[in-house]
């Protein structure tokens, strides 16, 4: 099955592109600027942007919308988390957070012309102390999953410190898991 990812991330792209794969979906890269809509919901952002983006190509296609939620913080960033990385970085949310619990949420939205589906996954954790770790993307460097006793360095570093642990564990991951079962189905 071929489907396209709607997205100006590339390490996005990468990712579910190597998770697609195992079940046997070719994801295509279309880059789309889309004006979110403006919600506390990252269901609700990945559902719309969706609905805009098949509108303009007509054709199979995912987005998706994550964040850090920081329950001590009432959930911010939350579905924010772009717009405050650009703003406040990663040395901002620990000046707020730092040794806090956190979150990760994404969510997958899917439509093709009769179906609307959403797709979600989490990983729970913390915030560290300071910056740690050179890999991955955005909040990596600040979030520490909880400890998973299958998963070397799991309560220990920070995704941006062990990649391959991210690769286990990511939210991302968990959400294009449920997608690419859903599709297998189809």
């Amino acid at each position: 099955m071929q489907v396209s990812f709607v997205t100006g991330n590339s390490g996005k792209f990468a990712e579910a592109e190597k998770i697609l794969k195992h079940f046997g979906v070719n994801i295509l890269h279309r880059d789309l600027s889309i004006d979110e809509i403006r919600s506390d919901s990252i269901e609700e952002v990945a559902s719309a942007s969706a609905r805009f983006a098949h509108a303009e190509l007509k054709e199979p296609l995912f987005v998706e919308d994550s964040g850090l939620f920081i329950p001590s913080l009432n959930g911010f960033p939350g579905a924010y988390s772009a717009w405050v990385f650009r703003k406040l970085g990663n040395e901002g949310i620990l000046e707020l957070a730092a040794g806090k619990e956190a979150e990760f949420r994404a969510c997958i939205a899917y439509t093709d012309v009769s179906v609307a589906e959403t797709f979600t996954g989490l990983v729970k954790g913390k915030v560290p102390e300071e910056i740690r770790g050179t890999g991955g993307f955005g909040y990596d460097p600040i979030f520490i999953p909880e400890k998973t006793p299958e998963v070397r360095h799991s309560g220990e570093k920070t995704f941006a410190e062990a990649p391959e642990m991210k690769e286990a564990l990511s939210h991302r991951k968990r959400a294009l898991e449920k997608f690419g079962k859903y599709l297998e189905k189809r």
